[in-house]
């Protein structure tokens, strides 16, 4: 499966600080091998039927949506900010 970002997930995705941008390269390479990775703490958010929330540490979230052949990853950044508007 191949990984579409969002316009807002790449703004995000700019705003952080290089070491968490390097946590999250880090953490795309175990999404991509097993999305269920226990690093990765990936559970659906509720109240949607296709999100999903995964974790990058304790403190910043990145949220994708699974489709046929793609994942869509929608926004990136601290778990509160992200969680307000997934």
């Amino acid at each position: 499966m191949r990984i579409v970002r969002t316009d807002s997930f790449k703004k995000d995705y700019q705003q952080l600080s290089l070491q968490v941008q390097q946590m999250f390269d880090r953490k795309i390479g175990l999404f991509m091998e097993n999305r269920n990775h226990p690093s990765l703490r990936v559970k659906k958010m509720q109240g949607y039927e296709n999100r999903w929330e995964a974790s990058i540490n304790m403190f910043y979230r990145f949220t994708f949506e699974i489709h046929n052949d793609y994942y869509l990853f929608r926004r990136i950044g601290p778990h509160d900010d992200v969680l307000k508007n997934p």
